[in-house]
């Protein structure tokens, strides 16, 4: 009796509470109410007036609204602000009732965009609030214009900062100011334990406040939060110190910026500043101030700076090269006295073994006013790039040789190596990396005479780095080689389009360097670009051997190497290390994708490649031209006697017109279970013999359970012949079936369905038809897919097949 009791008094309370607090409302809508009570802008009904109510009143009423039965409850929640709505989730689940529609009817007229077509959205709420975030911190939508948004009892951050998974920050990094800002420091906490990627697209030139609070919202979101993945997108000109900046915060490495607050996470204040000389030495485990490695680099890459100056402009103003020589002596020095003049002797001591979040670009110390003056110094009368115009900006007034004072630090000296280089040609960077870093002969594989970072303690990193279509300079290339050597937290490397150019060999051997350190977990490398100074293959076996437990690796070149091309004058070849003519050891290479230039490859080096990987799983070869037919065919017999693990195999824009016998050869592997032939041009020729041969290597094979034959020109006819292979005599297990944009007509596609119907197989999974000509017969097509989907998940779409007549023309 107790649960009966308990609902009727709630529902009495509610009553009450509606009639109490609509009386007003009621009243007000009364006069319209008489007017127009038949029209469209007829008075909402009783119900509906005291849900708005109490609605207006969740301040006051939230735990009673909260203990309503479930019927009503859910006519309430449609009526409730997206904060309430958000709270009373789990209440609502717990009562039975679901708030997704709710929510994805908020995103339809409040975001107003479609997601994408590939996205598979599990959680609306969580994808609404998200984009709610992210547009409340640019500014781009106004919370007072719609009552759903608007509750002066909630900050619109910090009630959706704890949804947000991933945050993107573009152009002149919109809202790292604001996030960083101390009325904000609570959604910034909350960001640090839920944010997992940090995104950053379009990247503009910024200011050094905006630099400043970027460095402060990656220490707290990195270093003490929980992001693991930074991805940068589309930065045609990078920024020099702003791109090392992140690289750097990414690696686990922490300096604060000039001026700035120590940061209250890390325990004392003096956690947070860069050490001084003598810190700096002991942190490299020295007992004497000895000139570090950067100090070595950064003489190295001035003098050959000083080199090509000379070269441009042999009469320089004498005090130019007086403050540039002083500069010079004062680095290759050790400069102990300009140390000393930037951060006098510490009056205090540490303990010993006291934890120092310490990077090692604060473990070289700082460069002084000296150098900065030197940077200012016009090089020239060239213009030079843009991220050191920035630069020159935020160091100061030029020619100015100041003091660093009690509330500013100096520019790091790691910064300032990287950012007076500028930017080089191909033949000039291989000079500069040839006296700063050494040959590359491999003698020196963990970057290249750059600063020792595992001298220093480093914060928590990220476990995955993409760049797209972010070109690397030489001192960017250098940074992300350093960087590289000793990032043991790194799982997952992304890069995509960056004008590697020779620094491929850099980043090869820093690649080398660690996967020899302990604890290495780089197990995925995404590598692709428009050029490569080294043949794909070559390229390949050198990843390979460098990183023999890689598990993951896809690589793509668009066009030629020079190489390729031995007649080309001054083309010298790779160092002796990169490319050994030894065997490959045996790898851990689980998935291989590979995206091939045009001309023919060397089928011996990518048979090399795939004895020594025993574990390969999933091959994908895109746009492989072989020599002639038994190339194939050589590749083909050494995946079956080598790569018995292997269970997908795809081929993408292959002309595999002239290897049908290598195809049905690969259809009677019994170790495939998934294959591909993409725009192969399988059935160019001989299509009526070759069909019944396929089919019938098919019917044979118990082991496939997925067959994909996109732009293949199929046809009617082809299609006929390939439903042989759920016929009743048939031992074949497919159950995944792609035929899209294959000229398949609307009368084809329903005596296919027929058949299946007549051979009585059940359901085979999945039926993919995209890009084919249904538009031609809707009637049937659609009489088709019916019959259909009776015996398989059928997916399609709507295509005007009139843009394929070329197509259609040569099929006839």
């Amino acid at each position: 009796m107790a649960a009966p009791e308990a609902w009727r008094a709630r529902s009495c309370w509610f009553c009450e509470v509606a009639a109490a607090t609509t009386m007003e409302a009621t009243s007000r809508e009364a006069a319209p109410a008489k007017s127009s009570a038949s029209g469209p802008n007829a008075p909402p009904a009783l119900f509906e007036l005291c849900g708005r109510a109490v609605s207006a009143h969740m301040g006051v009423l939230e735990s009673g609204v909260w203990a309503l039965p479930g019927p009503i409850l859910q006519s309430i929640l449609p009526l409730l602000n997206i904060y309430y709505l958000e709270r009373i989730e789990e209440t609502a689940l717990k009562k039975g009732l679901s708030t997704q529609a709710i929510w994805r009817r908020l995103w339809d007229e409040l975001m107003k965009t479609r997601p994408s077509s590939l996205e598979s959205v599990t959680c609306w709420r969580a994808k609404f609030m998200e984009a709610f975030f992210s547009h409340v911190l640019r500014g781009t939508i106004d919370v007072s214009s719609d009552r759903r948004l608007c509750d002066q009892r909630f900050s619109p951050l910090l009630h959706s900062s704890r949804h947000v998974r991933q945050l993107t920050i573009c152009n002149m990094l919109q809202g790292a100011t604001e996030l960083v800002a101390e009325p904000n420091r609570r959604v910034l906490e909350t960001l640090a334990s839920s944010l997992h990627t940090l995104k950053f697209r379009h990247l503009l030139f910024s200011d050094v406040a905006a630099q400043q609070s970027l460095r402060q919202l990656l220490h707290q979101l990195i270093h003490h939060g929980a992001v693991s993945q930074v991805s940068l997108y589309s930065w045609p000109v990078p920024e020099s110190a702003l791109f090392i900046l992140i690289l750097t915060m990414s690696a686990g490495f922490w300096q604060p910026g000039p001026g700035g607050p120590p940061c209250r996470l890390c325990g004392e204040a003096s956690r947070g500043r860069a050490p001084s000389r003598d810190e700096g030495s002991l942190l490299l485990g020295s007992r004497r101030p000895r000139r570090d490695a950067a100090e070595r680099c950064a003489a190295a890459l001035m003098a050959s700076r000083r080199k090509s100056e000379a070269k441009q402009m042999p009469r320089a103003a004498p005090a130019t090269r007086v403050t540039r020589r002083s500069a010079q002596e004062s680095l290759t020095a050790g400069g102990t006295d300009l140390k000393r003049e930037l951060h006098p002797p510490a009056t205090s001591h540490e303990v010993p073994g006291t934890k120092r979040p310490t990077s090692a670009l604060a473990a070289t110390s700082s460069a002084s006013s000296s150098t900065s003056s030197y940077k200012r110094a016009p090089a020239s009368s060239a213009p030079q790039p843009k991220p050191l115009k920035r630069f020159k900006r935020a160091a100061g007034k030029k020619g100015a040789r100041t003091r660093q004072g009690p509330g500013t630090e100096s520019e790091d000296l790691y910064d300032f190596v990287f950012i007076v280089a500028g930017e080089k040609e191909d033949g000039e960077e291989m000079e500069i990396g040839e006296v700063a870093c050494g040959a590359l002969d491999g003698s020196d594989p963990s970057c290249l005479g750059l600063p020792a970072l595992e001298a220093s303690q480093r914060f928590r990193s990220i476990s995955t780095l993409e760049l797209f279509t972010v070109p690397l300079s030489t001192e960017a290339a250098l940074t992300l080689c350093h960087l590289l050597s000793s990032w043991v937290s790194l799982e997952s490397l992304t890069l995509s389009y960056n004008g590697l150019g020779s620094n491929i060999f850099r980043l090869l051997d820093s690649l080398r360097a660690l996967s020899g350190q302990a604890g290495c977990r780089l197990r995925a490398l995404h590598l692709s670009d428009l050029f490569s100074p080294l043949p794909i293959l070559e390229l390949t076996r050198a990843i390979v051997r460098a990183l023999p437990l890689l598990r993951v690796l896809s690589i793509r070149v668009d066009h030629p190497s020079q190489r390729d091309n031995p007649g080309v004058p001054g083309n010298a070849g790779p160092p002796s290390h990169i490319i050994g003519d030894e065997e490959i050891p045996e790898n851990c290479l689980e998935q291989l994708e590979m995206g091939f230039p045009r001309g023919a490859q060397p089928a011996p080096l990518l048979c090399s490649v795939l004895k020594a990987s025993g574990s390969l799983q999933q091959l994908s070869l895109d746009s492989a031209t072989f020599a002639s037919p038994q190339d194939f065919g050589l590749v083909l017999q050494t995946l079956k006697e080598y790569n018995l693990a292997l269970k997908r195999l795809s081929f993408h824009d292959m002309n595999l017109a002239d290897c049908q016998s290598e195809v049905l050869f690969l259809l009677q592997n019994l170790t495939l279970q998934e294959i591909t032939f993409s725009f192969c041009r399988l059935f160019e020729k001989r299509p009526a013999q070759f069909l019944p041969e396929m089919v019938a290597a098919m019917k044979g094979n118990s082991t496939l359970k997925g067959l994909r034959l996109p732009g293949n020109r199929l046809g009617n006819a082809g299609l006929l012949a390939l439903a042989d292979v759920f016929s009743e005599d048939s031992s074949s297990s497919l159950c995944q079936l792609d035929i899209s944009s294959n000229c398949i007509k609307p009368d084809g596609l329903l005596e296919f369905a027929k058949r299946l119907e007549r051979w009585g197989r059940g359901a085979f999974g999945h039926l993919r038809l995209f890009q084919n000509w249904l538009d031609q017969d809707a009637v049937t097509a659609r009489e088709a897919i019916r019959r259909l989907r009776a015996t398989c998940h059928v997916v399609s779409d709507s295509w005007d097949s009139s843009q394929a007549f070329a197509d259609y023309v040569s099929t006839m």
